[in-house]
């Protein structure tokens, strides 16, 4: 009996059991062994170990003598079928002891119910810089030795000097303040640890869609089976976020901003470009940096906001690009007017009302979707989203307030599947969909205390959305950072309604303030490239590159070279014919005077459509309006 023992052998198939004896050679060992797996002979190797070494050949000497004992587990590989290091079976440490029970029964076999599955294959996905960057770093979060606990030398480490996971709760819980989301990269850290270095770990896309291809039955409506039906969804408490700090670089961007709302009382949105870089803080943190916000066209009230289409969104895009940048996220604003005499606003956004409304989290997850993650470990290529939400809105000061947010990943999928909608009285709820013959809806459920504190499931409709809702800290640096170092305001786009117009006579305007700055301090405005680029006049998208590289790298030798250029000499020719006088004495080519205002003998640019019209005419050559 003492003889008998079982040997664990795995094969890319799943493993088996084989009985033996100590005294058995390895040749009869191995025939046991095909005759299991249904191998002839010569058509498969045996391992000591994982990795391929230590093969045990048919030979006389027994299994005792191969030092393998009682519960070890060796590895089979075809022959014919050569295995990648990446598609090695990872099940526990090699040729170690187990203990399984002795028998002596003759031959036991059985499929391993913990049978591994095959190793995630990353796409080949190109991942943002900043995810390439902390990809890269240890992380840890490393502690000097204490005192009064440690009692190990210098060079020595203990449970309480020992460096700890960035994804460590205990750690974060006690941050001041405390932090109640790891980082994304955390998150991969953590799911990536362990003995098999996340060989198999994969994000997963949640999908409310019946899947395609479902042949033994008729389409839904008329039939629906277990193989295509979405899994139903329990809303839980994201642990992660994408994002961990969004930073204004200075406050001037979002004073601009609000001007509009202190001007006429309507609420305003706007994109927000910038770049993401580490956030310190919180272990392989992301954060946020803003330098611009770019306003698109858009009805607004005192109530609502209703987003136009936008003709220049692609190139608003492109310059960004070119400049550094990226859209990060967008912004809107909240806010009701207190008491205007000293400026307070109402606050209205709190734990008795809501954060977020049903819509705008709708809205958030759009966004989201649209500017997905890149991640390799995700077989679509991409998981979640860096985009960003701000909301300006009153705080418990009655002060205005940069909130941020972002939605989480099952709100996405339930958005991007258009499975939730706003409820109209209730703005902090939303409504999971039901089923229709159009559309097939999975169940959504969250989950509560009732009154006694027990645990329950409840239907998501309707559905609180602080379920969906993963708060961002937004902050201001206290020295102020500048990308765009203009001192002077070009007005910002889409701000007709104010009066402000981006037009030639604007921009004569604008050059005649900068008479004492450089010319890159000049042209370092966001708004004022943007025009540049996409005015109707004479738009320069085509040759503005150079001009570009030189407000990104701060090279006033560049800014120089292409003030020179011919397309900068049209500008001031333009300039100066708008204002009625000649290039020199606009400010931008000599260090002269501002220029005084356009006589009623030059040309004029219309203030609807910006095309330029001959002295003395009083409608527009192009669109017909009255001049003023």
């Amino acid at each position: 009996m003492a003889d008998n023992i079982i040997i664990r052998v795995q094969s890319p198939d799943g493993m088996k059991k084989i009985a033996s004896t100590k005294r058995e050679t390895a040749a009869a060992f191995l025939k046991k062994v095909a005759k299991e797996f249904g191998f002839n002979s010569n058509r498969f190797c045996v391992y000591l170990n994982r990795n391929k070494t230590g093969e045990i050949l048919s030979q006389n000497k027994s299994l005792s003598l191969l030092k393998i004992k009682h519960g070890d587990m060796l590895y089979l590989f075809p022959s014919g079928l050569p295995t990648s290091s990446g598609e090695i079976m990872d099940t526990a440490s090699p040729h170690s002891s187990s203990s399984l029970p002795s028998t002596s029964s003759s031959s036991t076999s059985s499929t391993s119910s913990f049978s591994m599955p095959r190793p995630f294959t990353a796409p080949q996905v190109q991942e943002d810089e900043i995810d390439q960057y902390l990809t890269k770093q240890d992380g840890k979060i490393y502690r000097n030795r204490d005192a009064q606990l440690c009692r190990h030398g210098a060079l020595g480490k203990c449970v309480h000097c020992v460096p700890l996971e960035p994804f460590d709760e205990d750690y974060l819980n006690h941050l001041d303040p405390p932090v109640k989301h790891m980082s994304f990269h955390a998150y991969l850290r953590k799911l990536t640890g362990g003995a098999d270095k996340g060989k198999f770990a994969a994000l997963e896309n949640i999908s409310c869609k019946i899947k395609s291809g479902c042949e033994g039955h008729p389409p839904w409506p008329e039939g629906i089976c277990t193989k295509c039906q979405p899994s139903a969804i329990t809303l839980n408490r994201q642990k992660y976020r994408h994002v961990d700090n969004i930073m204004f670089e200075n406050h001037t961007i979002a004073d601009r901003f609000l001007d509009f709302w202190r001007k006429t009382g309507s609420q305003r949105m706007g994109y927000l470009y910038g770049r993401y870089t580490e956030h310190k803080d919180i272990p392989l943190g992301i954060r946020a940096e803003v330098a611009a916000i770019y306003e698109p066209p858009q009805n607004a009230t005192q109530n609502n906001l209703e987003l136009l289409d936008d003709p220049k969104a692609a190139a608003v895009d492109e310059i960004a690009a070119k400049l550094g940048l990226r859209k990060v996220g967008w912004i809107f604003t909240d806010l009701l007017s207190e008491d205007t005499r000293i400026g307070t606003v109402r606050y209205t956004r709190n734990q008795d009302s809501h954060y977020l409304s049903a819509e705008e989290c709708i809205t958030a997850g759009y966004f989201q979707n649209k500017h997905s993650n890149p991640c390799k470990l995700s077989r679509d290529g991409h998981f979640g989203s860096k985009f960003v939400t701000v909301v300006a809105t009153g705080g418990p000061d009655n002060q205005v307030h940069f909130e941020g947010y972002q939605v989480s990943n099952q709100c996405m999928a339930l958005v991007r599947d258009e499975c939730l909608l706003p409820c109209k009285d209730a703005p902090e709820l939303g409504y999971a969909k039901e089923s229709s013959p159009e559309q097939y809806v999975p169940d959504v459920f969250f989950k509560d205390k009732d009154k006694f504190g027990n645990d329950v499931t409840f239907l998501a409709r309707p559905l609180p959305v602080e379920y969906l809702i993963i708060d961002i800290t937004t902050t201001f640096p206290k020295d102020p950072q500048y990308t765009f170092s203009s001192t002077q305001r070009f007005p910002i786009e889409n701000r007709e309604i104010l009066g402000e117009t981006q037009d030639f006579h604007s921009l004569a305007t604008y050059l005649s303030q900068c008479t004492s700055t450089s010319f890159l301090d000049m042209v370092s405005d966001f708004h004022l490239l943007l025009f540049l680029v996409t005015n109707d006049v004479m738009p320069l998208r085509d040759s503005i590159g150079l001009l570009l590289d030189a407000v990104k790298t701060s090279n006033e030798d560049l800014a120089q070279t292409w003030k020179k250029s011919e397309q900068w000499a049209t500008i001031e020719q333009l300039c100066s014919t708008v204002g009625g006088q000649p290039s020199g004495s606009l400010g931008f080519d000599t260090m002269g005077d501002p220029s005084a205002p356009a006589s009623s003998s030059a040309m004029w640019s219309c203030p609807h459509c910006t095309f330029m019209n001959q002295p003395g005419t009083e409608h527009c050559d192009m669109c017909r309006l009255p001049r003023s």
